[in-house]
């Protein structure tokens, strides 16, 4: 028995639509990252980027469970000394609903080189209309 390993250049990759409308941000976020990376195909190689592009819309209407709405913060650090800025979910979710999911499917990611390529496959728009009709997506479900 030999073991498959998926080379980049066999590698097939779907277009996948995931409408956030009232879905849990983690709950999104995990299914979104799975398909990245290509997790639910069998030809899955951890060494190799496997996985489909994901176009997340209506990223404007995602919701959160428990107090998490209240109390979540986002962090960033400069590098120089008392460079940490910090932000409420609230805020950053007014400002820009989409980087929030952005944010969490990223943080679910490979953190190296392969998952920056990973994350280049995501799309995510705040609003119910994208620009990739042309790569007839399909629709996921969560």
């Amino acid at each position: 028995m030999k073991s498959f390993l998926a080379k980049k250049e066999t590698v097939q990759r779907n277009w996948h639509v995931i409408n956030a409308d009232g879905a849990i941000l983690g709950r999104l976020a995990v299914k979104a990252a799975m398909t990245l990376m290509g997790k639910d195909k069998p030809t899955y190689t951890p060494h190799v980027d496997t996985g489909d592009f994901v176009i997340v819309v209506n990223a404007d209407k995602i919701r959160l469970t428990g107090a998490k709405a209240e109390t979540k913060t986002y962090q960033r650090y400069s590098g120089y000394p008392g460079g940490q800025k910090t932000i409420s979910f609230k805020r950053m979710f007014e400002q820009h609903p989409e980087r929030v999911v952005e944010m969490a499917i990223k943080r679910m990611l490979p953190k190296n080189t392969l998952g920056a390529h990973m994350y280049k496959k995501l799309k995510v728009y705040s609003g119910p209309d994208h620009d990739h009709a042309a790569q007839q997506p399909k629709k996921m479900e969560l």
